[in-house]
């Protein structure tokens, strides 16, 4: 709690009482004071809540940032891993089936040119 979230506090709750004198001895002078101390104290105690929030959130920042690179590095990492075994897999089926990915790179290299091209009347 900062001295703006005390300070307002302590004019709502005089204001509060001002208020509550005024409608016992009928004086409309103090239940606008009073009422003008409420308002201006909530404010005043909203405004000093709106600073701690906003100091916690700053003294918090660094801590996030540390958490979210440390994800980064755990889940590139991860993607690392996942693309050098999806390498290594690729790697063994072309070794395995040679015959297969010549004519497949054929065909592939036919409908590239074919679409680049078209056909010739």
């Amino acid at each position: 709690m900062n001295k703006d979230e005390f300070h307002g506090g302590v004019r709502y709750a005089t204001g509060k009482v001002e208020q509550a004198i005024g409608d016992t001895v009928d004086s409309r002078e103090w239940q606008v004071d009073g009422i003008v101390d409420q308002v201006a104290g909530g404010a005043r105690h909203l405004y000093g809540r709106a600073r701690s929030v906003l100091h916690d959130a700053i003294d918090g920042a660094p801590e996030l940032v540390d958490d979210a690179r440390d994800r980064l590095r755990s889940v590139s990492a991860r993607a690392g891993d996942r693309a050098r075994k999806g390498g290594r897999v690729a790697s063994d089926t072309v070794r395995d089936t040679p015959l297969l990915w010549v004519v497949a790179a054929a065909l592939g290299g036919y409908a590239l040119a074919w679409a680049f091209h078209g056909r010739r009347a």
